[in-house]
């Protein structure tokens, strides 16, 4: 079997912020770890990589092409501008699902804060990308992540779901180590036991490689 050499990957990485306002934000915990793995080792096999990344802390992987972006939409746009000659798309990133209706230009004052904060959907942005022949997700679950994974691989027509229970010791959030499960939409589930997220990293390509060689 022969694998592609020279493909080009799209990985997100990190969380959105829905701003409130310029100093209030919604987000989640993400460090970005997980996909500036997943983006260093595509890089070490010899491949083309962009990393959309939201707002982090880390080094950019040497060789790595890196766009930085804020809000689930900036992300949104960000990968619709880079997908059309894409190979493989990984989405780890962490996206915020909802956004404050409305955000304000200055910062609010407390008596100016509303008791209820009215929130609308982001857009689901892995669903919507349909030109790469490779399309990864992951889930994170505070529990038993399988199901979720199966269901989104389904529903997303993907060809891989990496799901993570992120309550386990390890895993999950901030942490240099990671134990995940590999959903296929054939209902396979491959449980790897706890690693570097390098590791698990390597993992992702390596299945990436083989899904392109055999499509």
């Amino acid at each position: 079997m022969v694998y592609y050499t020279a493909m080009r990957f799209i990985v997100t990485a990190g969380p959105t912020r829905e701003h409130l306002d310029p100093v209030r934000f919604l987000s989640n915990p993400s460090t970005g770890r997980m996909g500036f793995a997943v983006a260093r080792a595509a890089r070490a096999a010899g491949h083309a990589v962009t990393l959309v990344a939201g707002p982090v802390a880390l080094k950019t992987p040497p060789g790595v092409r890196r766009i930085d972006v804020v809000s689930a939409r900036d992300m949104l746009a960000a990968v619709r501008a880079e997908v059309a000659d894409a190979d493989v798309l990984v989405m780890t990133a962490a996206v915020a699902d909802w956004r404050p209706a409305r955000r304000a230009k200055s910062k609010l004052k407390k008596g100016e804060m509303p008791d209820t904060l009215k929130l609308v959907r982001n857009p689901d942005i892995l669903k919507s990308m349909r030109g790469p022949r490779v399309r990864i997700g992951f889930a994170a679950e505070t529990g038993l992540p399988d199901a979720e994974a199966a269901r989104k691989c389904r529903e997303k027509g993907l060809d891989l779901v990496v799901g993570n229970d992120v309550t386990r010791p390890g895993s999950g959030f901030g942490t240099t180590t990671n134990r995940v499960s590999l959903v296929t939409p054939d209902g396979s589930v491959r449980h790897l036991p706890l690693m570097s997220k390098l590791a698990v990293a390597h993992r992702i390509v390596a299945f990436a490689e083989r899904i392109a060689s055999d499509g």
